[in-house]
């Protein structure tokens, strides 16, 4: 009686496991904050303070705003840089994204592109210039890990994130928010960096057809995820967007920190379905 009451107790306790993972249990050399839940990562902050300062114009970008979480007891943050799409200004777009991504426990460099009709090509040069700056001459750059950094761009900027990641494949991310197609077509076999699309499902601009077959270039070995978000057009990411958010978060946490505890929400299948019209990925992440 008393090995079928262990044995019970056990199938319990294992199974409580699978749903709430102890941080113990999941423990790595990057992992920050407390266990997440699905309400955690839809959250509009997440569990760090933050702060900002502006980067004035020049070292290859046309300046931007650095976010940061304050906390420096626990070691450096992964970063990422985002740049906005063709004429637009990060300030007027993506601004939203910086604290919010820097209150889950990343640094974020959003830049400014040296002329708003910029190319694909040109602003994935200027993403890679913010992330030297932001590692080699900012004021936050004993607070970054140079090891883990990660592109983030919409539309034309998109594409710069998938360009940056060819040129750079010691990047271990790349997140192309309705991508846009460069001069010529972009193909990404060569792509060896993890990568996620984030798409809108009436997008009249990048549409679904295009990013399918953009996807479908990928090496099938590589760590990819695509996200078609239901009923938004080719804007979504220019405003704060939660069903975005809470799968961008967790993308970064695997991609940037190795941070396990979040990989029930993205595989075998997404957690939270609400709002997603299309999700493929290649799991584990």
């Amino acid at each position: 009686m008393r090995r079928v009451l262990f044995r019970a107790v056990a199938t319990a306790a294992a199974a409580l496991s699978l749903v709430a993972p102890t941080a113990s249990a999941a423990a790595g050399p990057y992992q920050r904050g407390p266990d997440p839940t699905l309400a955690s990562v839809a959250a509009s902050y997440g569990p760090f303070a933050t702060a900002q300062a502006k980067v004035p114009p020049g070292n290859g970008f046309n300046g931007g705003y650095v976010y940061y979480p304050t906390d420096t007891s626990l070691g450096t943050w992964g970063a990422v840089a985002i740049v906005p799409g063709y004429s637009a200004l990060f300030a007027n777009e993506e601004a939203w994204m910086g604290p919010r991504l820097a209150s889950f426990g990343f640094v974020v460099i959003g830049i400014e592109t040296n002329s708003r009709t910029d190319s694909a090509d040109a602003r994935g040069t200027e993403l890679l210039a913010a992330l030297d700056y932001l590692t080699q001459k900012s004021p936050v750059r004993t607070r970054v890990d140079a090891s883990r950094l990660g592109v983030i761009g919409h539309s034309a900027g998109g594409a710069g994130a998938l360009l940056a990641a060819l040129r750079r494949p010691s990047l271990k991310s790349a997140v192309g928010l309705a991508p846009g197609s460069p001069v010529g077509n972009l193909d990404l076999a060569g792509d060896q960096v993890p990568t996620m699309f984030i798409a809108g499902q009436r997008d009249p601009v990048v549409t679904p057809a295009y990013l399918d077959k953009l996807y479908a270039t990928m090496p099938a070995a590589l760590k990819k995820a695509y996200v078609q978000i239901t009923g938004v057009d080719h804007l979504f990411a220019t405003r704060p967007n939660t069903v975005e958010m809470r799968t961008l978060i967790p993308w970064l946490k695997l991609a940037l920190d190795k941070d396990t505890r979040y990989e029930r929400f993205l595989c075998p299948a997404l957690a939270d379905v609400t709002g997603i019209s299309v999700y493929r990925s290649t799991c584990p992440l």
